[in-house]
């Protein structure tokens, strides 16, 4: 690990205070991916700015229709609140299927949609249920938040302080795992907003995508069969040594009717 600057500042404001004075900031909120980062020297930023004694930034509460989950609130904070569970239980099962118990109770959900892993979950839950990023700065809606491989819309000082979540009408999500990591393989969450249908898919590409054909035949028949012959192109997904690009096509259209099915339970 190179030398750096730490920071832990209380508030939000001196967080960005003293990310904007940094030569090369990186901002922490959980650590399960920065820290091992920096123990492998991978990565040399000048300062390390810590958000966790920002107290305000682990809340987790109903603001009227929309469900505000703070940016560090930790995997295992989400799928354990009560209030997450009885307004999007197919959130808080997501969390809970996170990793493993020591990264449920250290990762957060900022950190992880600003780390915007294409295997990660979080993106999922962020574009299937039309979610908005909220930052120091601005609200970004989650269809604009991830921009690429490990990229996001996030610009240089600009810290994720919230994901506020519309509540659907119904929705499910579901996962193929690796078996080692719990990194979705491929995971699918399947959402009845009150803007229509959405599915987002992550794992299988760059970065999480929607798939269109799907929301169209779900729209007019939200059933598993409507969308059993559905095929997903092969072309452009991920294809590594646990999932050929074919392979992943073809669980797309297996864990949507499984969403699809879960949300009849």
């Amino acid at each position: 690990m190179y030398a750096f600057n730490y920071h832990r500042p209380d508030t939000l404001e001196a967080a960005a205070a003293a990310l904007a004075a940094a030569e090369d900031g990186q901002v922490l909120a959980g650590g399960q991916t920065l820290i091992p980062t920096l123990k492998q020297r991978l990565a040399s930023p000048s300062d390390v700015v810590d958000l966790a004694s920002i107290t305000s930034l682990r809340a987790i509460r109903r603001d009227g229709d929309p469900v505000m989950i703070g940016a560090t609130a930790r995997h295992a904070d989400v799928a354990s609140s009560s209030v997450v569970q009885s307004a999007i239980p197919a959130l808080a099962a997501l969390a809970d299927g996170i990793g493993d118990p020591q990264v449920r109770n250290c990762g957060t959900i900022g950190g992880s949609i600003a780390n915007a892993d294409p295997a990660a979950d979080y993106p999922a839950a962020v574009v299937g249920l039309g979610a908005s990023v909220r930052t120091n700065r601005r609200t970004i809606p989650g269809d604009d938040f991830f921009t690429g491989l490990f990229e996001t819309a996030l610009e240089d000082g600009e810290i994720v302080v919230a994901v506020n979540f519309p509540i659907p009408r119904r929705a499910a999500y579901a996962k193929f795992p690796n078996p080692a990591s719990r990194y979705a393989i491929v995971g699918v969450m399947v959402a009845e907003t009150a803007d229509g249908v959405r599915v987002a898919v992550t794992g299988a590409g760059d970065s999480v995508f929607r798939v269109s054909a799907m929301e169209e035949a779900l729209a007019a028949s939200f059933t598993a069969d409507a969308i059993r012959d559905i095929s997903i192109p092969r072309d452009g997904l991920n294809e590594d040594i646990h999932a050929s690009a074919e392979y992943r096509a073809h669980l797309v259209g297996v864990m949507a009717r499984r969403a699809v099915a879960a949300t009849a339970g």
